[in-house]
C-alpha cells in the first residue's frame, strides 16, 4: 500500500498533536525532527537546561512507537556501557552478546559532549552504517534507528567538544531555544498541576503509528520530485561554505546529500511532490551550522555561523 502526501501530512499532524499533549511551543523544533524522521537523519538538540529537550525526545519517541533507549553520558562511560560487550557463558562454554542501550529504534544521546572522544566515537559506526561491530562481528541495528542527543551551551567544565566526524553525522543541529512568556505561563499551569516531575504517559501520550505506516512514509518522500536546477543549488550553496574566507572548514559532500534529501521531506510534509528553493534555504542554517568553523579573523571579528549561512544564501543565486 502507498501512503499518500496528504495521508502523510495527516500523520505528521497526528504527530504533532499527540506531542503537544504535554510539550508547549517548540513546534519549530518538532518539524525539524519529523523531518530527520523519514530522510533517515539524526538530530543535535543544544539548549539551556530546563527547556524540554529530553522531555520532547521522549514524547517522540512514545508517539511513534518506537522502541526507545537513553543513555545518559558521563566522563566515567565507556564504549562498552553504549554497545555492549560478549560474556563467556560458562554454561555453555560460548560466548553470548548481550546488548547495549544502542540496540534500539530511537537512542536519546543526552548530554553527549559530557564524555570523553573514545566513547563519542563508539557512535559513528552507528550513525552512518546503522550497525555495530563487536568482536569482529557485525550486527545491524533497525532500518529506523535515530540518535537524538543533547547539549548543554552553558557549561564548560568537564565537557568534551564533538570530533567533526561526529558532528557530520548530524542531518541537524537545533538551537533550542527559551519559551514565550505565554508559553512558559502555559507551561508552569499544565506542569504545575502535578505537583513533581511529570513523565509522557502522565499525559496520555501513545503510539498514532507502527512500523509499517512510518515505512510507507519514507517511501512517499522518495516519491518527491528534486530537479536538477534545485541540485545543482544545493551544490553550489554547499562548496559556497568551502570558498568563504571567513570558514577555516567548510561542509562535505555528506552535507550537500543530506540538505537535498531533507528538502525532499520538507516538500513531501507540506503536501507537495517537487522541492522548491525555499525548501533548501528553510533548512540550511540548520543542516550546515554544526559542520563549519571560523577563520581565526572571523573569530577575532566576533562573526557568528548562523550569520554567515544568511549571507551565503542570499549571495548564491536560487533557480528562479
Amino acid at each position: 500500500m502507498t501512503m499518500t502526501l496528504d495521508q502523510l501530512r495527516g500523520l505528521t499532524d497526528a504527530i504533532r498533536a499527540e506531542v503537544g499533549k504535554a510539550v508547549i511551543g517548540q513546534r519549530d523544533t518538532l518539524d525539524h525532527l519529523l523531518i530527520a524522521l523519514v530522510s533517515h537523519g539524526h538530530v543535535l538538540l543544544e539548549g539551556p537546561p530546563g527547556v524540554a529537550k529530553t522531555f520532547m525526545a521522549q514524547c517522540f519517541a512514545r508517539s511513534l512507537g518506537l522502541d526507545y533507549g537513553r543513555i545518559q553520558f558521563t566522563p566515567d562511560l565507556l564504549p562498552g556501557d553504549i554497545l555492549g560487550s560478549n560474556l563467556f557463558n560458562f554454561q555453555t562454554s560460548q560466548f553470548t552478546l548481550t546488548r547495549g542501550p544502542i540496540f534500539c529504534e530511537l537512542l536519546l544521546a543526552d548530554e553527549i559532549n559530557r564524555t570523553p572522544p573514545k566513547t563519542q566515537a563508539a557512535l559513528l559506526e552507528a550513525m552512518q552504517e546503522r550497525s555495530v561491530t563487536l568482536d569482529g562481528e557485525r550486527h545491524a541495528l533497525p532500518d529506523r534507528f535515530l540518535v537524538v542527543a543533547t547539549e548543554n551551551p552553558i557549561e564548560n567544565q568537564g565537557v568534551y567538544p564533538l570530533p567533526e566526524a561526529q558532528l557530520d553525522r548530524f542531518l541537524f543541529k537545533l538551537l533550542v531555544p527559551y519559551p514565550s512568556a505565554e508559553e512558559e505561563a502555559a507551561i508552569v499551569t499544565r506542569f504545575g498541576e502535578h505537583g513533581g516531575p511529570a513523565k509522557p504517559e502522565d499525559f496520555g501520550i501513545g503510539a498514532v503509528t507502527d512500523a509499517a505506516t512510518l515505512a510507507q512514509a519514507v517511501q512517499a518522500v522518495k516519491a518527491v520530485t528534486i530537479a536538477p536546477e534545485i541540485i545543482d543549488y544545493v551544490v553550489r550553496l554547499v562548496r559556497a561554505t568551502r570558498e568563504s574566507t571567513d570558514l577555516a572548514t567548510g561542509a562535505s559532500p555528506r552535507a550537500a546529500v543530506m540538505l537535498a534529501n531533507a528538502a525532499r521531506s520538507r516538500a513531501a510534509l507540506q503536501g507537495r511532490d517537487y522541492v522548491l528553493p525555499d525548501d533548501v534555504k528553510a533548512l540550511a542554517t540548520a543542516v550546515l551550522r554544526h559542520r563549519l568553523l571560523l577563520s581565526p579573523a572571523a573569530e577575532i571579528e566576533g562573526r557568528q555561523i548562523e550569520v554567515l549561512v544568511a549571507e551565503l544564501i542570499e549571495r548564491t543565486e536560487a533557480p528562479r
